[in-house]
């Protein structure tokens, strides 16, 4: 992150400090503020939820296709080949290895919803 980025985040942080405790302030002051704002508080919260449930069942379809996939793909096979069984061997650890290496994508992805998340957040307010 050069100075720049770092100095428009600063900025902007401060400006949505300042904006948000003058709101504050006039919401104090005013009933009729107060109410507008806490109405579009409200407005903006239920909207937000909304929001966040459809792109959770969303992640959650996801993650299930994704699963079942994996466990599909990955799943020991039990079927025999020229009467011997085809059971874990070496195999049962680059399936194990491909397990770790499954999880660790998926908490990345998460994180990233994560932050895209919080950006959401940031540009609505």
């Amino acid at each position: 992150m050069d100075k720049t980025a770092l100095f428009q985040t600063l900025q902007q942080g401060l400006h949505v400090t300042v904006g948000a405790t003058a709101t504050l302030i006039e919401t104090i002051q005013d009933p009729q503020k107060r109410t507008e704002t806490l109405s579009e508080l409200q407005s903006t919260l239920h909207q937000q939820a909304q929001q966040w449930s459809e792109k959770g069942l969303v992640t959650e379809e996801e993650a299930r296709r994704f699963i079942d996939a994996w466990l599909v793909k990955y799943k020991p096979s039990t079927a025999t080949t020229n009467g011997g069984s085809t059971g874990a061997t070496e195999g049962g650890n680059i399936t194990y290895n491909n397990a770790q290496s499954e999880i660790q994508d998926l908490t990345e992805q998460i994180i990233a919803l994560k932050a895209e998340l919080e950006q959401a957040r940031a540009n609505n307010n």
